[in-house]
């Protein structure tokens, strides 16, 4: 059992030493900057498989065998393929795990894909949980890609999902992030909402301005997820304004919402690892409307984020809180 002193997501050095030790298996050898500082993104195997529907392997079951039964045809993406707007699909990916017994991980989706409402989860051999793997995990690993906004253009090694790594119970509990708030502010305003996590609320009665966010429009071409800050976001976005302080949200449309509150990256310092201090402004709210009209007004609560206490020492000159 890991004991206080090593609980918690694992940083760079020790992600790097279970790549030497062969705890992290590769099909290919690291790309630069694939070893964030608390995190590992996982990249897109050369091939695709078009399924007829979502689906975890469940126990004692392995994802190929699933697959047999789900597949409607195998795609090589290995020089690029689209992936179509509301269809499913499953990735092999470069990555797997042979983790020892007091380590487990869990993984999401990277903020940039999130943005694109482009649902990637992960799933394992025997799993019954999306993005949960289990201690002593023993096997490959997949992607579960459903484009439901935008169709994408994606190449092997494109990655849209990460992985972190826990040793021990990594989450603070509600009382511990009460002390961290009180030594050092986690987010802005007068009083922080600790309720089973870290509270957030829509912000629809800005000062200065009456945009609030975004919604994506449902009819637009291509996005190739190579060609980072090459297209106009009036291309596949609609400015949402409001001086109401409520907005409806349409059904099934896609939204980005600007939060009311902003977050602080907590500075840690750790032998030669340099302080951060900096509030992230432009927070956001990623929502999916359900398939009745729903109306949103300013005092919304509407998420909570859940911090996990890294390890030290923190690597990549950067101490940091991360969400769990």
């Amino acid at each position: 059992m890991a004991t206080d002193q090593t609980r918690g997501v694992l940083p760079d050095h020790r992600i790097e030493a279970m790549i030497a030790e062969g705890q992290i298996t590769l099909t290919a050898p690291p790309a630069e900057t694939q070893v964030q500082p608390a995190s590992l993104d996982l990249r897109l195997g050369p091939v695709a498989y078009r399924v007829r529907a979502s689906f975890l392997a469940g126990k004692g079951a392995r994802v190929a065998d699933r697959l047999a039964e789900f597949e409607m045809h195998k795609i090589d993406i290995s020089a690029g393929a689209v992936l179509e707007k509301g269809c499913v699909y499953v990735v092999p990916l470069m990555e797997g795990l042979n983790l020892p017994q007091d380590i487990s991980a869990v993984a999401n989706a990277k903020s940039s894909t999130g943005r694109l409402d482009l649902l990637t989860r992960t799933i394992t051999d025997s799993g019954t949980e999306f993005d949960r793997i289990a201690h002593g995990y023993n096997g490959p690993l997949y992607a579960e890609i459903c484009p439901r906004s935008f169709s994408v253009l994606v190449r092997a090694g494109a990655r849209l999902n990460q992985i972190r790594f826990r040793q021990g119970q990594a989450v603070l509990s509600d009382d511990e992030l009460r002390t961290r708030h009180a030594e050092s502010p986690l987010v802005s305003g007068e009083t922080a909402v600790i309720d089973e996590g870290l509270g957030f609320s829509v912000d629809l009665k800005r000062e200065n301005s009456t945009l609030v966010g975004y919604r994506a429009k449902p009819h637009t071409g291509v996005i190739d997820l190579d060609r980072i800050g090459a297209y106009d976001a009036r291309d596949f976005w609609e400015e949402i304004h409001t001086d109401q302080g409520r907005i409806i949200l349409d059904p099934g449309a896609f939204y980005i919402l600007v939060s009311r509150e902003e977050v602080s990256i907590r500075p840690i310092a750790q032998r030669k690892c340099r302080p951060i201090w900096r509030w992230l402004e432009n927070s956001a709210f990623i929502m999916q409307a359900s398939l009745i009209q729903v109306l949103v007004t300013a005092n919304l609560r509407a998420g909570f984020l859940r911090c996990a206490a890294t390890k030290p020492p923190l690597c990549s000159n950067m101490g940091r809180w991360l969400a769990a």
